[in-house]
């Protein structure tokens, strides 16, 4: 869920609130919250704030993501395999066949 911040404009107090995405925002400041002796019912605001960021950690994003244009045409290189030359190869291998059943005259 994430956290709302809020200011109330009778008051000035400023608060932050766990509210879920759909939910409505508030628009009077909490009792439990208000400074004022007696709980003043003023009108609040959510404020716009930058939230909790986009982090990125650990070695890995760096390492697939952002490789120099040398190191992927040596991967290239290195991921293409070799082809076998003229005389060298040898024919593919072809499953035996298995001889037909014979069939049998029942009398």
């Amino acid at each position: 869920m994430p956290t709302y911040e809020y200011l109330c404009r009778k008051c000035g107090c400023e608060f932050e609130t766990f509210q879920s995405i759909s939910a409505q925002p508030l628009k009077v400041c909490p009792e439990n919250l208000c400074p004022q002796k007696e709980w003043g019912r003023g009108r609040v605001k959510r404020k716009i704030s930058a939230g909790a960021g986009l982090l990125f950690k650990g070695s890995g994003f760096y390492i697939t993501d952002y490789r120099s244009e040398g190191y992927k045409q040596a991967a290239k290189k290195d991921s293409t395999p070799a082809k076998p030359a003229g005389g060298d190869a040898k024919p593919a291998a072809r499953p035996e066949s298995k001889p037909a059943r014979p069939t049998s005259a029942k009398a």
